[in-house]
């Protein structure tokens, strides 16, 4: 799921060759994760080997769109002034499957509603940066009762 939103100019994460996939993924509005062909650990961040087992033989795949609230925080007091017009906003690290877990925002919901264990549905938002590019980021809002959940197997 994509959302259309006011562009802001903020900082955008590095693209590297390795995560590269996964920012493509974003942009096409799919969640992709790294899948080790060699003991089937799926993994993010992106990396050059597989944490579980060490092969370097990964592949991308598309997974549900789906995770758990793993940790979080609510930010009262922005860190730039790009960001001074969203506080309070929450931060945070989203279980989606296996080893994958992702930092994002939790939007959609007051941020004291926000909870370790909470079921979240992941869609994209563009963002534009300093520079004028811009990406499509991930971010959680609650998800919806009847979604399924795919959390950490």
């Amino acid at each position: 799921m994509r959302t259309p939103s006011s562009v802001t100019a903020k900082p955008l994460p590095p693209i590297t060759e390795v995560a590269r996939p996964f920012w493509d993924g974003c942009t096409a509005g799919e969640l992709r994760v790294q899948r080790c062909t060699r003991c089937g650990a799926r993994q993010l961040p992106p990396r050059g080997r597989c944490v579980r087992c060490g092969a370097n033989a990964l592949e991308w795949v598309t997974e549900a769109a789906l995770g758990t609230v793993h940790s979080f925080t609510v930010v009262h007091r922005a860190p730039s002034p790009a960001f001074r017009g969203d506080a309070p906003y929450v931060v945070a690290l989203v279980d989606i499957v296996d080893r994958a877990r992702l930092m994002m925002n939790v939007t959609g919901c007051d941020p004291q509603a926000v909870h370790i264990g909470m079921r979240v549905q992941i869609g994209f938002v563009e963002r534009r940066g300093d520079d004028g590019a811009t990406a499509w980021l991930p971010e959680a809002r609650p998800a919806p009762a009847s979604a399924g959940h795919t959390g950490t197997r």
